[in-house]
This record gives C-alpha cells, structure tokens and sequence, in this order.
C-alpha cells in the first residue's frame, strides 16, 4: 500500500474513498461467498435426497442454486425447481389422508447448519 500525503481539508474525502473501497471490495468478497456456497449446497442436498430417499428421481435432481442482483446485494437461494412444496413437507413431516401422521425425515438442516458456518467462516476470513 502506498503512503499519500493529503492535506488536512481533503481528509475527510480520502476517508470516505478509501471506505467506499473496502466496501465494495466486502460486498464482492460477500456475494462471491453467497453465490459458490448456494451452488455447493445444491449439490450436496441432491446427494442428501439420494441416501435419504433411495433414489435419483425428481426430488433429487431438482436442487438448485440461484443467484439474484438486488439493490443491497446478491441473493443466493437453494431451491427445488421440480417439486417446490415437497421438501418442507419431507422434512417436517405432513398428516395423513386418513388421519396419522407421517414422520420427517431431516436432510435439509444438516446442509444448511454446514453452509451457515462455512459463510459465516469464510466472510470472517475475507474481512
């Protein structure tokens, strides 16, 4: 880093240029995070559904990840494009038709507990 001697009245605007830099410069580091996790997730939720479910069919292939510029940020969202009301049932369990309940079987959670440390990890290790 260079040393750049700036008289005392313009300060204030080399404070902000520099902050404003570190700040794009986080946000970048941030969404670049987001975006490569989301993608992981979805893989390692299809290989989830498979041991939890025994199979290859829909459910399983149809983890996603997207990513969506917004005004505050990038949003990175895991979803599942073939059967989108499915998972939360399969892993909260659903009632029965003729009364009952069917158990739900967590293979949801465990990638998300992973992936929010990870994040969290990685952002730490950026800034």
């Amino acid at each position: 880093m260079a040393v750049v001697k700036t008289p005392i009245e313009q300060l204030d605007a080399a404070i902000g240029r520099i902050l404003k830099q570190y700040g794009e410069e986080v946000d970048e580091n941030v969404d670049e995070i987001a975006v490569r996790l989301a993608r992981s997730g979805a893989s390692s939720l299809r290989a989830a559904s498979k041991s939890t479910f025994g199979g290859k069919g829909r459910y399983a292939k149809g983890w996603t990840a997207t990513a969506e510029r917004k005004r505050t940020g990038t949003v990175a969202t895991i979803h599942n494009a073939e059967t989108p009301g499915l998972p939360h049932l399969l892993e909260h369990g659903h009632a029965k038709r003729g009364g009952g309940r069917v158990p739900g079987r967590t293979h949801i959670a465990p990638v998300e507990e992973k992936i929010v440390e990870t994040f969290e990890r990685e952002v730490v290790s950026k800034l």
